[in-house]
């Protein structure tokens, strides 16, 4: 481990390293290991308890460290959003690539369909491919998503045979769930409309409504108010589908632990 951690490495590299050699001809089935790569957002070195954290208990992560490797010296390519799982899913810096910057609600696809990345490559090598949580990556074709019929591009373009997402974060609108291509929950009779120019219809906001919000807004966060918390954007309908955000952490859990269950039988990456 002293060795390893001294090389510049990704840590989420080393999931794929361990299976780099099921990739060629004569490789059986159950030589072929289960990928599950765990990607959070504002995570700081020192957030885990396997790695000095004392107000926080880290339990579960912190058997992997005890049972795996622990790196202490890993670099990425970039320290926020959008670019950092760009670079993880395709391989590329992001700054190679023009739009790759923290994307807009309701931002078009930045992967198009045809570009390789970790789930085409292990889809190709028999692996069934999940992507559970936050996607923040774009969605649809040119002009965006459309968020009352099908969705295209979008995971399942790039090499994913199944996705749950929280489209890009959970400060920005649309507040809904995204599963395969479609909306969860969703009323047709109730579009959704999404804006990050300027308000739609009448829909309050955090900066002229402050009394309408059980959480105050930080700078930025003072446009549509959706569960008490003004977002990051303009939003209306869609309300049978929107989340409720004390629920958000059970639901995209409840649903990555039904894709192994799911595919317990066969080699996944989730």
């Amino acid at each position: 481990m002293d060795k390893l951690s001294k090389k510049n490495i990704n840590p989420s590299v080393i999931c794929l390293l361990s299976a780099a050699s099921c990739f060629f001809p004569g490789c059986k089935e159950s030589d072929k290991p289960n990928i599950i790569i765990i990607y959070a957002d504002d995570l700081g070195y020192g957030d885990l308890s396997s790695y000095g954290a004392t107000t926080i208990s880290t339990p579960n992560i912190d058997r992997f460290a005890e049972k795996g490797l622990r790196f202490t010296n890993a670099h990425c390519t970039s320290a926020t959003s959008t670019p950092s799982r760009y670079s993880l899913l395709t391989g590329e810096y992001a700054w190679r690539k023009k739009g790759t910057g923290i994307a807009t609600g309701d931002a078009s696809a930045i992967i198009h369909p045809g570009r390789p990345t970790i789930a085409s490559v292990l889809k190709k090598a028999g692996y069934t491919t999940g992507v559970v949580g936050k996607w923040h990556l774009g969605l649809g074709s040119d002009g965006g998503p459309d968020w009352n019929g099908d969705i295209k591009s979008g995971p399942l373009d790039i090499g994913f045979d199944y996705n749950f997402l929280i489209p890009a974060t959970g400060d920005r609108v649309p507040c809904v769930f995204v599963e395969n291509r479609r909306v969860v929950g969703l009323d047709q009779g109730d579009p959704i409309k999404v804006s990050f120019s300027e308000p739609i219809l009448n829909e309050p906001t955090g900066k002229d409504h402050p009394e309408l919000l059980k959480l105050h807004p930080s700078h930025g966060h003072d446009m549509t108010i959706v569960n008490g918390i003004s977002r990051i954007g303009y939003m209306s309908g869609g309300k049978s589908a929107l989340w409720i955000d004390e629920d958000i952490a059970d639901v995209i859990t409840g649903k990555a632990l039904k894709f192994i269950a799911n595919n317990k039988d066969n080699p996944f990456f989730l």
